[in-house]
């Protein structure tokens, strides 16, 4: 009989549910399955298929979109009115691949432009590439999952799916969901290992086409380096991202988006903004204006339709944050709100107004509820200060000003640069990629899919005749 992992909600302790957890037996069986899957392409699920199963699995998801937001809220942290958000994109994401897979098949190749050439046709078909091992975080327990498994679906593929352990129930109801929507058991398998060197085991098997993985990057990049010779992954880091006022900005419209931007989920977002430089002249008015919103926050029980920033997802990264906090105090930085835990996993939203630049808080990404504000007098030094870590991934600039706008987007290192908004802007659609150390690949619905599929080419040559 299989070990079952118990998972706790991080507010208040309590037990939520339980999960079967693999050993190597299972785990090498879920790969043989799946490995079966793929070799018989007779039995491969043709793009009709998968259209009606991802239809029925929006449909039964949308039924469900209140259970499940209150599950994710419970056992992840993010604040209920946060997570029913989370769970609307999850089925918005579903009906995305939906669209992919319809439309975007293959290409034609260009022939005839020379004389080697003439009189042949070519054009590409998607297939899938094979078995995919998706390894996913808990600060987005459902639409993370769903990111990195409906796509596999939308592919072809057939995916082992390993959640978070700390959100694993969130993970296990989306793959029984997709069973129930169609999905045969077979093609998506719930995998738990027991422990971190079976994981690895499952992760670097030969057998493996494509590994998604979204967490820390010294697990992601640790992984990568042992994949077995031809598997190919996705992997999603953090950032420490930047955000860049101007005085011409609409500074009520820039406090409004950082404080969301930045205590969002406690700051447990790999693009959540943790560094704020902002021109001198109006540095300290902001820095001010958002510790006031920063107070305001309502701190809590995630399942609370009022609270606004829930705990974070251990004990162990309370304590975390508040050394960071303090460090950059003590360096000379000044807290102007926060900077202290609170019961039940919690710690209040905290912003530092001009830390050191080589404190924790300024060079490592927090995953907490920290926002810093560094004064600057030269736009161009500013950048430089923010290009200077081996981290990128999104990055933002408040102005009204195209030239100091178009300034950020040509300087920074980022993957995207968000013009009069937070730095965790984002829709599912859209390329999403860590550079650096942030990762590896680019995620997002289409780009996803794209990654998990083989673009297959026939080359016709119609100069044979037939005998």
């Amino acid at each position: 009989m299989s070990k079952m992992h118990t998972v706790y909600a991080p507010y208040d302790g309590s037990e939520l549910g339980q999960v079967p957890m693999a050993g190597i037996d299972e785990i090498q069986q879920a790969l043989s399955t799946a490995d079966q899957c793929f070799r018989d392409k007779t039995g491969w699920l043709p793009v009709h298929r998968r259209v009606v199963i991802l239809e029925r699995a929006a449909e039964l998801m949308s039924e469900r979109q209140e259970q499940l937001a209150v599950q994710a809220a419970s056992e992840g942290g993010k604040p209920l009115i946060d997570s029913r958000v989370e769970a609307a994109r999850a089925i918005d994401g579903i009906k995305l691949c939906i669209e992919v897979i319809r439309t975007e098949q293959g290409h034609v190749i260009p022939m005839g432009g020379t004389a080697a050439s003439a009189g042949r046709i070519a054009f590409t078909q998607r297939e899938p590439r094979g078995i995919v091992v998706a390894v996913s975080a808990f600060n987005h327990p459902l639409n993370l999952i769903v990111h990195q498994v409906a796509t596999a679906i939308a592919a072809g593929c057939p995916v082992l799916v390993k959640p978070a352990a700390d959100t694993a129930l969130s993970g296990k109801a989306f793959v029984d969901l997709l069973h129930e929507a169609g999905v045969p058991v077979e093609w998506c398998q719930f995998v738990l290992p027991e422990n971190n060197e079976l994981t690895q085991a499952m992760v670097t098997d030969p057998r493996v086409a494509f590994f998604s993985f979204i967490g820390s990057a010294r697990v992601g990049w640790m992984l990568r380096s042992k994949l077995a010779p031809g598997t190919r992954c996705g992997l999603e880091h953090g950032g420490v991202a930047p955000l860049f006022i101007s005085a011409d900005a609409n500074l009520d419209a820039a406090v409004a988006a950082v404080s969301k931007g930045g205590f969002y989920h406690a700051g447990q977002v790999c693009v959540s903004v943790q560094r704020v430089f902002v021109e001198r002249s109006i540095a300290n008015a902001f820095a001010q204006a958002l510790a006031v919103s920063a107070k305001q926050l309502v701190v809590g029980d995630p399942t609370n339709d009022k609270t606004e920033v829930g705990p974070l997802i251990r004990e162990a990264e309370v304590a975390r944050v508040d050394e960071w906090v303090q460090q950059a105090v003590a360096g000379g930085g000044q807290l102007l709100c926060g900077g202290h835990s609170l019961d039940h996993q919690c710690y209040t939203p905290t912003v530092i107004f001009n830390p050191p630049v080589d404190v924790k808080v300024s060079t490592s990404e927090v995953f907490g509820p920290v926002v810093c504000v560094y004064p600057y007098d030269d736009l161009e030094q500013a950048i430089t200060q923010a290009n200077d870590l081996p981290f990128a991934f999104q990055a933002a600039v408040f102005t009204s000003n195209l030239h100091i706008a178009e300034q950020v987007y040509r300087g920074v290192n980022a993957s995207a640069v968000m013009v009069n908004d937070h730095t965790a802007f984002r829709v599912d659609g859209m390329p999403f990629a860590g550079l650096g150390q942030s990762g590896h690949g680019v995620g997002g619905m289409p780009f996803s899919i794209e990654e998990m599929q083989v673009e297959k080419m026939l080359v016709w040559n119609t100069n044979i005749k037939s005998a």
